[in-house]
């Protein structure tokens, strides 16, 4: 059993790298430790009503991130928010920060080698039965329901379609429900494929983002990744 704060962190932290391989620089740290503050200009785009738990998270999660361009070889440089919402990188970084009230987690890589990264970390709780319809396809919940744990897989699901849906982000700019993925998951390797149900372009139906994700510590952690390579591949092929 972890009981120590720093010991937990160095654990999910680890859970992080064996997530993204080589190549993205990553850090994690408890949001309840004070972190440094937000540079101005990252701290610029948060509303004046938010409350102080979403300040505390935005924080440590831009801290992260700083640390993983350091970890990278860069300056560290402000992550600003988009007019979506969405992180706005430097030029030549991309990357993803993720966040829950007890972990925050960033991953930087250098925008020549990545089109998309998507991390996501949630709390290992049981995803509530109400919410399945909302998340999960049918095959999807199937394959819930033979797992030893139903609600722990669906909080799977919920955070590998998160960390899909950012990695491909970056190149559509576009938004979609959760049934715009439907996921296969191997237990056994610790991967899953976020496979698109239909167009959204760049993107077509079948087309598919590949992904890790590791249990313990008390979260879930999930990344998906796009290969710079491929990244060019999908968008010309949609000019």
């Amino acid at each position: 059993m972890v009981t120590d704060v720093s010991d937990r962190t160095q654990i999910r932290l680890g859970m992080l790298r064996s997530c993204v391989g080589s190549g993205i620089c990553v850090a994690a740290c408890d949001p309840l430790i004070p972190q440094p503050a937000p540079l101005p200009a990252e701290a610029a785009g948060l509303s004046e009503r938010c409350v102080d738990k979403r300040r505390r998270e935005f924080a440590a999660g831009r801290a992260m991130a700083r640390q993983a361009m350091i970890d990278l070889g860069f300056p560290a440089q402000p992550v600003f928010i988009g007019e979506k919402r969405a992180p706005v990188w430097p030029d030549g970084l991309t990357g993803s920060i993720t966040h829950t009230q007890s972990c925050a987690m960033a991953g930087v890589a250098r925008a020549s080698e990545f089109g998309g990264i998507g991390l996501d970390v949630e709390e290992d709780t049981p995803l509530k039965p109400e919410l399945w319809d909302a998340i999960c396809s049918a095959d999807e919940q199937s394959w819930m329901r033979a797992q030893a744990d139903p609600g722990q897989m669906g909080k799977l699901i919920f955070s590998a379609k998160e960390a899909a849906y950012k990695c491909q982000y970056s190149i559509s700019q576009r938004y979609y429900g959760f049934d715009g993925m439907e996921l296969e998951i191997d237990m056994p390797s610790a991967r899953f494929l976020a496979r698109f149900t239909g167009d959204q372009l760049p993107f077509q139906s079948g087309d598919e983002i590949a992904g890790r994700f590791a249990i313990g510590a008390g979260v879930i952690v999930t990344a998906a990744t796009l290969p710079r390579m491929v990244a060019d591949q999908i968008t010309m092929r949609g000019r």
